[in-house]
């Protein structure tokens, strides 16, 4: 790396980048406190308005797999606010949606490009050193995390005071400054001759040579599922008796999630140190504990409170060991091992929305919280694999 570079010093970057990382992930999220009233808006069925968590999601994995690998091959400093600039005109679609088709091709016009932050961190881990990578991705992470918690309580206190549309057209107007502010101050980073089509079948390269790529991928996608499965029955479970909130109370009760988010600059420094493998034991082990709390939570707010706290850290801590994993794999290729590992965490993402829709209609929040924590026990079984592959490698060396 070059030492002009390295952005590590220069904290009014780092802090516009994690703002910028916070704003892309949390786009993505507004409609999560809000089914309630957009089906009341709207006047159709609660499943067809949940399922826009559904779309987002899918949308974003796609902007994973086919724009953010591009990363590697053009000039970030302009690709970047390029795709924020497109993710601000998918907002405004939401901001003026007249009906609920209107805030579905937004919100998948807002999901493929608010993939920009993808492109951010692995922007950011060229432009440091290496013994700080995981500090600096832990940083962003941190603002990505946190931006997507927030993102949900704004949603709720803004559709409270005003309407619920107003949190799309805000972050629209936000999203268009930020992308203007970065354009100007992005480092300049290496970049790698090659076509379009090439992307792929060195994506395809990297999984069959790279097995730690393809376990840690595995890893966070069931981390995450187990995650969005609240992100798509929130607003139904704590709307509905015995709690019957308003859409700002559904979004701060989420709020605790941040204290785990804005560890992960902590866990980063943590696994810069080497402790990957314990961290990751350590992240499924809290995620386990945390759906026993949330399976409490059917009755208790406070349990429900707490369980959602627990399952934030847990899979900030999984999420920041993987990155720290896979972003040393390949220096040359880092655009593309982002777009494999985060296309294989949003479509567990993606699924774990599903399948949470799906579970709370057919056996209420009991099967819901034994879906989730099926889905942590998928995690553990791979990072039993990763860690065998490790032990395996250690040994043949």
């Amino acid at each position: 790396m070059n030492p002009e570079l390295d952005i590590s010093q220069n904290k009014s970057l780092l802090w516009l980048m994690a703002m910028a990382c916070g704003l892309c992930a949390g786009a993505n999220y507004y409609c999560q406190p809000l089914v309630h009233s957009i089906q009341q808006y709207f006047d159709v069925p609660q499943s067809q308005v949940a399922l826009t968590v559904t779309f987002a999601q899918v949308s974003y994995a796609l902007g994973l797999l086919l724009i953010v690998p591009v990363g590697d091959i053009v000039n970030k400093t302009k690709f970047i606010p390029l795709l924020m600039f497109f993710a601000a005109i998918g907002l405004m679609l939401c901001a003026f949606a007249v009906n609920l088709p209107m805030l579905w091709i937004g919100t998948i016009i807002t999901g493929l490009f608010s993939v920009a932050a993808q492109v951010l961190i692995p922007l950011a881990t060229m432009a440091v050193k290496p013994e700080k990578t995981g500090e600096i991705v832990g940083f962003l992470m941190s603002g990505l995390l946190v931006g997507l918690l927030l993102s949900t309580s704004l949603a709720g206190l803004l559709s409270n005071l005003f309407n619920w549309k107003v949190i799309y057209a805000v972050s629209s107007i936000l999203m268009l400054i930020l992308a203007f502010l970065l354009k100007s101050r992005l480092p300049t980073v290496p970049t790698f001759k090659m076509s379009y089509g090439k992307i792929f079948q060195s994506m395809a390269k990297l999984l069959l040579e790279e097995k730690r790529l393809v376990y840690r991928a595995l890893i966070g996608g069931c981390a995450f599922a187990a995650m969005s499965i609240l992100f798509s029955t929130i607003a139904m479970l704590l709307t509905s008796q015995p709690f019957e909130l308003p859409d700002v109370m559904v979004g701060v009760a989420t709020l605790i999630g941040v204290f785990g988010a804005l560890g992960t600059a902590k866990i980063g420094k943590i696994a810069d140190r080497g402790y990957t493998n314990a961290l990751t034991l350590i992240g499924v082990i809290i995620l386990a504990i945390s759906w026993g709390f949330l399976y409490l939570g059917g009755t208790s707010l406070i349990s429900y409170i707490l369980g959602y706290g627990i399952v934030s850290l847990g899979l900030a801590i999984v999420h920041t060991s993987n990155q720290n994993i896979i972003f040393r794999l390949r220096p040359d290729a880092k655009s593309r091992i982002n777009s494999i590992y985060m296309t294989a965490y949003f479509t567990g993402g993606a699924c774990g929305s599903a399948l949470g829709v799906y579970a709370w209609h057919h056996g209420g929040w009991m099967l819901t919280c034994m879906v989730g924590f099926g889905l942590v026990l998928a995690a553990a079984f791979f990072a039993l694999l990763d860690r065998l592959y490790l032990n395996k490698q250690q040994v043949s060396i």
